[in-house]
């Protein structure tokens, strides 16, 4: 490959990267994951050229489907390094803010992370990026109709969560932050203000162990249980939105998810589980 070749391709492949992080982050869950599978995709342009490609968008897209899934199966036979924490440089990259304000939330991501690799690959590509089954297919190994039925399933199960908040980030991260102040200061009206009259408060298996109860209704339950409490909480991006962490040392022990619409909290999910931590994008700001 020539000089000129190299950085005709390099210029395609720069133009595609946003759109490939974002399939890869929604199959993922995982920003520096998914920045992998996307670096992957260009190793493997890079070693094939493009001589022989008819259409370079689709097949970076397939490539980065079956890295993904291949990264999805892996997480099944290895245990997950521990994704490294840390406050965002003051200017933060343009394709990041993108993605971060593109989102699909913790919620989502935590229903997609019951799937298996297949159904959760089908149903990215297909109901979040409008891709047909008869390219889904090949990428999964299974024929067009059989990738239609593992987004059909997925789909059942993803049904009636909360997609991505309907408030902008800046408002959200506002409401998050006077949660943890009226926490702080034990501010049980201020608490109240803040959420929806029918807010759920979940936890894990794992929180559940450690005392947390699994799950709490109602505005008043809600706020008793955090009034006078999360002192050592710290804002944090979860999955690309607002929350809090307790992080003793930096590293996080406890996530705080939230689930903000109409200017209120609705739900707030309590993940203790270090390896469902280990898979979450957390940056502590």
């Amino acid at each position: 490959m020539t000089m000129t070749d190299h950085a005709w391709l390099t210029e395609r492949f720069e133009e595609s990267r946003g759109r490939l992080t974002g399939i890869a982050y929604r199959m993922l869950g995982s920003r520096s994951e998914a920045e992998d599978a996307v670096q992957e995709a260009w190793l493997r342009l890079s070693r094939s050229g493009a001589g022989s490609i008819e259409n370079l968008g689709g097949w970076l897209t397939t490539v980065v489907g079956r890295v993904c899934l291949d990264m999805l199966r892996s997480r099944k036979s290895r245990r997950e390094e521990p994704l490294e924490f840390h406050a965002p440089a003051a200017s933060v990259n343009p394709e990041q803010e993108v993605l971060l304000a593109d989102s699909i939330g913790l919620a989502l991501i935590v229903v997609l992370e019951t799937l298996t690799p297949t159904e959760r690959v089908a149903f990215v590509l297909h109901d979040m990026f409008a891709m047909p089954f008869d390219e889904i297919g090949p990428i999964v190994g299974r024929s067009p109709e059989a990738a239609r039925q593992l987004a059909s399933r997925a789909r059942r199960r993803v049904q009636g969560t909360s997609k991505a908040p309907t408030a902008d980030l800046t408002r959200q991260r506002e409401i998050v932050d006077a949660f943890l102040a009226a926490s702080r200061g034990g501010d049980f009206a201020a608490l109240l203000a803040l959420l929806d009259p029918d807010v759920v408060l979940r936890a894990d298996e794992a929180a559940v162990q450690v005392g947390a109860a699994k799950e709490v209704t109602g505005a008043e339950p809600v706020a008793a249980s955090f009034a006078g409490r999360a002192r050592a909480a710290q804002p944090a991006l979860v999955g690309g939105m607002p929350g809090l962490v307790w992080a003793p040392g930096g590293k996080p022990k406890v996530v705080f998810a939230f689930t903000i619409e109409r200017g209120k909290i609705i739900a707030i999910d309590l993940v203790s589980d270090p390896d469902r931590i280990r898979e979450l994008d957390v940056v502590i700001l």
